[in-house]
């Protein structure tokens, strides 16, 4: 059996089929944050992610087993009013949300109670930023300015289009959907990544705190597609949602299964 396989095998709770899940090998990954512990190199465990963001069926799923979650029921300390505001009910879908666009308009949270739910977790940063470095045939496309244009574009699309279909653009080279250009997308440990406001700080404008792990800084300062998505996540709150803000899940792999 394969090893990601037994991973999933051993996670009895887990509701979500193994095809829905890729293996990424890990290693070592240069971050465009410069920890400064590690100079901006950071080693990854293998670990699965899914190939798509989780869709507006697989939430409602999700809500219906789990009552708590439901649009009126959650706890305000959990989610703001626009929590799934596009729902044309607590647990109706309706022409606004079609089932399978990914689901937006979700606390982290909530997203977390989802992936919990699933016996997986939400991706970490570092994750997040390995994966969604590739591209289709690189594993590593950012030094291409090809590729930042690319990403650029889609930021620069109007917000209230509509969300198209997961898995409608090409796969990256590891096989996952939708990373750069649908929906921006929780990470686990988004609160750790501050960005300093104060304009007095002129030396280094990007620098960043990072909790836990001692100061960072910008290693990339060209990469504005990767910045932005630094500076969105570290403007939220826990409880925040936005139309155009989804999730997917992650889950490591035990090493007996490596």
């Amino acid at each position: 059996m394969r090893g990601w396989v037994l991973a999933l095998a051993l996670a009895p709770s887990l509701a979500a089929a193994a095809d829905d899940f890729v293996r990424l090998p890990g290693g070592e990954f240069r971050s465009t944050l410069k920890y400064e512990d590690t100079g901006g190199k950071v080693n990854l465990p293998p670990f699965l992610l899914m190939k798509k963001p989780v869709t507006n069926a697989e939430f409602l799923a999700f809500v219906q087993a789990h009552p708590q979650w439901q649009r009126g029921q959650v706890s305000p300390v959990f989610a703001e009013s626009r929590y799934l505001q596009h729902w044309a009910g607590p647990l109706e879908l309706g022409g606004g949300a079609k089932p399978a666009q990914p689901v937006v308009n979700v606390s982290w949270f909530a997203a977390s109670a989802f992936c919990e739910a699933q016996g997986t977790r939400l991706p970490t940063w570092n994750e997040w930023e390995y994966t969604a470095a590739a591209d289709a045939t690189r594993r590593d496309a950012r030094s291409d300015p090809a590729w930042r244009e690319a990403i650029l574009g889609w930021y620069a699309r109007p917000s209230n289009q509509a969300l198209t279909n997961v898995g409608q653009s090409l796969p990256n080279a590891y096989g996952i959907y939708d990373l750069n250009d649908l929906v921006w997308e929780w990470v686990d440990d988004f609160s750790g990544m501050l960005v300093s406001g104060d304009s007095r700080n002129q030396q280094d404008p990007d620098r960043l705190k990072f909790c836990g792990a001692g100061a960072l800084a910008v290693d990339d300062r060209d990469n504005y597609a990767v910045l932005m998505r630094v500076a969105m996540l570290s403007s939220l709150e826990a409880d925040d949602t936005t139309s155009n803000l989804g999730f997917r899940c992650a889950m490591d792999i035990p090493e007996k299964a490596r």
